[in-house]
């Protein structure tokens, strides 16, 4: 992925929406997160395990649109508990920017 050492997780992407139980879209999500031992209140650890996934991992998929490009990466993620669940990430980066940031992370 272009750009990919400078990757950006926003807490608000991770605490909001990836490990919130109560949000419509994400609450599945933070049920997988949680399973392998990422908590709401280290989201840190997630954040920097999703980072370290997108600077890593191969680009599946690229889509461009009109406001940037879409990278899908797989691949497995390092998780509290020791374990490596197989996760997709997806990063947008936008036109004129050098910073891809994160979109959503789901089982791959």
């Amino acid at each position: 992925m272009p750009y990919a050492e400078h990757v950006r997780v926003d807490r608000e992407k991770v605490t909001d929406y990836l490990l919130s139980p109560s949000h419509p879209d994400g609450a599945s999500k933070a049920n997988f997160f949680t399973r392998y031992g990422f908590r709401v209140e280290n989201w840190q650890i997630l954040a920097e395990a999703l980072r370290k996934h997108g600077q890593t991992h191969p680009v599946v998929k690229v889509v461009d649109s009109n406001y940037g490009s879409r990278y899908s990466v797989d691949g497995d993620l390092e998780a509290p508990d020791g374990r490596r669940p197989l996760v997709r990430t997806v990063w947008i980066l936008a036109k004129g920017s050098a910073e891809p940031r994160l979109v959503t992370a789901y089982p791959a």
